[in-house]
């Protein structure tokens, strides 16, 4: 893994760490990009949590305690796009037996370059990769539930912690796999969606979510919402996110149409 480039003076304020994680999560192309991206969103997450303890210590106006939960939220969010990604690139690695967990690496390497990493020599603990699967696997069995669980939180006014975050996220990935244990006492031929349809279903779950949320009155509340929130510090993170989104939206769009 790549050290962290030097953080300049100038960039320290929490909007700069959370969009230069943002972007470096964009842009990453390997597994240990994907980490770097991870730990710089920890550290902004880290920076906005001793923030809001610090406006709590001053009796700060209720406005710049919640700027500060709303950073974490934003931190959190990355991060775990991040875990997800580590789950998928780890496991794929797995696969192709390039990696092995802590407790059996170091006696499967061999002599010269052909070694075979370990976790530890990756920089990961096997604690973490279960809960990156944790979080990739609450994602596909319930899609949005980072998000909504962060929001959950900012709208009663309680902090966004990684550990309220993680029970949620354990609670998610629990009730997806439920369903699946009866269904396959019954029908003994139950054979389990490949990887591909499983990404499809992921996609038109969230797509069929948004459809059925996105009623006239929703969306004319979204869209007050966003004016009040143009002089927010992170309005151009979720400007961002939306034309990403919306990115997506096209290209999947594309898809159906050549099909």
């Amino acid at each position: 893994m790549t050290a962290l480039a030097p953080i300049s003076p100038d960039a320290q304020d929490l909007p700069s760490l959370i969009d230069r994680a943002a972007s470096m999560l964009s842009g990453a192309k390997t597994a240990a990009e994907v980490l770097e991206a991870r730990n710089m969103a920890g550290l902004a997450y880290d920076v906005a949590k001793r923030a809001a303890r610090l406006q709590r210590a001053k009796s700060a106006h209720d406005d710049l305690v919640a700027a500060a939960h709303r950073a974490q939220a934003h931190a959190l969010e990355i991060e775990a796009r991040a875990k997800r990604r580590l789950a998928d690139e780890y496991d794929a690695a797995q696969a192709r037996g390039e990696v092995f967990g802590a407790h059996n690496g170091a006696r499967n390497r061999v002599e010269g370059s052909n070694a075979i990493a370990a976790t530890v020599d990756l920089g990961l603990r096997r604690d973490q990769i279960h809960e990156a699967r944790q979080i990739r696997d609450a994602e596909a069995a319930d899609p949005g539930i980072v998000r909504r669980a962060l929001d959950e939180r900012l709208e009663r006014g309680e902090e966004p912690t990684r550990a309220a975050l993680r029970k949620m996220v354990v609670d998610a990935a629990m009730r997806g796999l439920r369903p699946q244990r009866p269904a396959s006492r019954r029908n003994p031929l139950y054979v389990p969606p490949t990887p591909a349809r499983a990404a499809w279903q992921h996609v038109t779950g969230t797509f069929r979510a948004f459809a059925e949320w996105a009623t006239d009155e929703n969306l004319t509340l979204a869209r007050q919402g966003m004016r009040e929130a143009r002089d927010e510090p992170f309005h151009d993170l979720d400007a961002q996110a939306i034309a990403r989104g919306a990115a997506h939206f096209t290209q999947i769009t594309e898809w159906l149409h050549a099909e």
